[in-house]
């Protein structure tokens, strides 16, 4: 193989593993938002029921 061939392989593959990296961090980004809203709701349940006794 030439050099050059070598390094666009080596590049393609860079470029795959940056992808995927940005995939699993916007994965878990929605996740912990998600679990956020959940938190704050349970939060603003406790406090309602609180108030209502």
């Amino acid at each position: 193989m030439t050099s050059s061939l070598t390094t666009k392989i080596a590049a393609a593959l860079c470029v795959m593993l940056a992808l995927s990296s940005c995939g699993n961090t916007i994965r878990g980004m929605g996740k912990d938002a998600a679990n956020t809203v959940d938190a704050t709701q349970n939060a603003g349940n406790r406090v309602g029921n609180a108030a209502a006794k």
